[in-house]
């Protein structure tokens, strides 16, 4: 959680003023789609889809995509898919750090490709890694591949997170909460502590509400009151106090969703986000390319345009990448002390969440 830049004020004035239509803190580019794992619960990507996707923009689109959200905010959050299939990643961050000169750059990632690309480390703030379990073999299962290739993801884990210093960046386990990968959460914990990483937990989501299962699970809402407890007590966690709280009793909250936006593979703006695209109706989709405007003002204008203003009032999901601006966004003597309480939020932007 760090300081999330000019708009969080105006943003505040625009609240005050009874306006959802925010300034983004940061924007996700989905810089591809195709992936080279296959996790189980991921609902809309994996390797098994990859006939599905788009074909890759060329650099220059690409390009031109940063430069269109360089526009509208100074944080960029590089994803996938894995994005370092993507033939111009190196590249494409390096552009978005020295030319466009973004502020906060995360990219979130499975960490199996990263051998091959180390040079990149340096170009990078902060890179999310998901791990959901330790034990090798109950890995595989879940991103159906051999043992092997989940040991490898673990080993890349602890070895780039020795370099952590020398490049500059601060590498951030991701774990996905669900009954399985319960068991085995506090070991994901411990390990981070370990190995000086830092770690955010979320719920596994279906149709972007958290399972079913987890809601009424005596050892979820136990393991979610063991992290608070962790936390204030100097615990390396990412998740704001508020953002716990919610996970452990999944009170509603307001959801401002063009705090983050998401920019697919092939450009498109997903608008006002990707759970009101899915429901359909006409209050949600895609209704511009990024490739063909000159800036996020004018991308914004002709969303806003085809689909009208964001919802006034919407709890329509629990996923950290929206739970966790919005009430922060909304809460600023919180976010402040946030700030002021827990040095591990410092080192971290608010805007974490898994890959797909």
């Amino acid at each position: 959680m760090t300081f999330p830049g000019p708009h969080y004020g105006t943003n505040l004035l625009h609240l005050l003023g009874g306006s959802q239509l925010l300034q983004p803190l940061a924007a996700t580019f989905y810089v591809t789609t195709r992936c080279n794992l296959n996790c189980a619960y991921c609902e809309d990507f994996g390797a098994r889809r990859n006939g599905q996707q788009p074909p890759f923009l060329s650099f220059d689109e690409a390009r031109h995509i940063l430069r269109v959200i360089r526009s509208g905010t100074d944080s960029l959050i590089l994803t996938g898919g894995e994005p370092l299939l993507y033939p111009h990643i190196a590249e494409l961050a390096a552009f978005a750090k020295t030319d466009l000169r973004f502020r906060q750059i995360t990219m979130l990632s499975n960490g199996l490709l990263l051998p091959q690309f180390e040079a990149i480390l340096p170009l990078l703030d902060r890179l999310v890694i998901s791990l959901d379990s330790l034990d090798a073999d109950y890995w595989a299962s879940i991103i159906n591949m051999p043992p092997k290739t989940a040991q490898a993801i673990v080993d890349n884990i602890q070895t780039y997170g020795r370099l952590q210093a020398q490049h500059n960046f601060r590498l951030i386990v991701n774990c996905v909460l669900s009954p399985e990968t319960l068991p085995g959460a506090p070991d994901i914990l411990d390990f981070c502590r370990e190995h000086n990483l830092l770690v955010s937990f979320s719920p596994q989501a279906v149709d972007d509400w958290p399972r079913y299962e987890l809601l009424v699970s005596p050892e979820y809402k136990a393991f979610i009151a063991r992290l608070i407890a962790a936390k204030q007590a100097g615990a390396p966690i990412l998740g704001s106090d508020a953002y716990l709280q919610t996970l452990y009793d999944f009170t509603s909250y307001a959801c401002y969703p063009t705090l983050v936006p998401r920019i697919m593979a092939d450009g498109a703006l997903v608008y006002p986000c990707r759970p009101i695209e899915r429901k359909g109706g006409g209050n949600g989709g895609r209704p511009v390319n990024l490739l063909a405007v000159d800036s996020w003002a004018e991308a914004m204008a002709t969303a806003v345009a085809a689909h009208g203003l964001p919802p006034q009032h919407c709890t329509s999901c629990f996923q950290q990448c929206f739970a966790e601006p919005s009430l922060m966004q909304a809460r600023p003597l919180a976010y402040a002390l946030e700030w002021l309480r827990y040095p591990a939020s410092r080192q971290a932007s608010l805007h974490n969440h898994a890959p797909g």
